[in-house]
């Protein structure tokens, strides 16, 4: 069971509409590499982990990658909600996002693309899900430093700072866990089968 406290993990008051910035920031909503995935895939693979540890840092940062869905959607709606129509008509690729959902805050790539379960693995192979979530962690690391190269407003910049930190912490977190995994397996043995299921 979840707790839901009303506060955002980093504070957010963006001053100033930008379209641009939205169309670009949405892509870590429901992007390939977003909070989205990032939560429902560690949400998802903790049941097959063997390992109670595992099973805790799964739930713990699927968690908090819920509440960073919540702050990218914050944003998000904050950039676009006073906009002017001469800034949506301005912004191309904010108008083809705004003629579907307005200032709806929609799960969706920077591209146009809506967001697909087909961008997060969950096999049920212990290796191989902590090594995609440490991918998956760097590549969300990436965004975010491609998002700070495009953005020059500190309102938008210091809570996607702040995330991108948090992306991170979390990568050396699944490099614990994959250490966790390989202490307890027999050293010949743990690219060779699946702890969770051959026994």
């Amino acid at each position: 069971m979840f707790n839901y406290i009303k506060k955002l993990q980093y504070p957010i008051n963006i001053k100033n509409p930008d379209p641009k910035a939205a169309s670009i920031i949405i892509s870590q909503y429901g992007g390939p590499h977003g909070e989205l995935g990032a939560s429902l895939r560690y949400l998802s693979q903790r049941y097959s982990m063997p390992y109670a540890e595992l099973k805790g840092l799964l739930t713990d940062i699927g968690v908090e990658e819920l509440g960073h869905l919540e702050m990218i959607g914050t944003i998000v709606h904050q950039l676009t909600k006073n906009l002017t129509e001469k800034q949506i008509e301005d912004n191309p690729n904010f108008a083809a996002y705004f003629v579907d959902h307005t200032n709806g805050v929609f799960p969706a790539y920077a591209s146009g693309e809506s967001w697909s379960a087909s961008t997060m693995a969950v096999t049920g192979d212990t290796i191989a899900d902590l090594n995609e979530d440490l991918a998956a962690e760097q590549k969300a690391r990436m965004t975010y430093d491609n998002i700070l190269r495009l953005v020059d407003d500190p309102d938008i910049i210091e809570p996607i700072k702040f995330l991108r930190e948090r992306e991170v912490v979390h990568y050396q977190r699944f490099g614990e866990g994959l250490r966790i995994v390989t202490d307890k397996l027999n050293s010949k043995n743990y690219y060779a089968f699946n702890p969770g299921f051959d026994k």
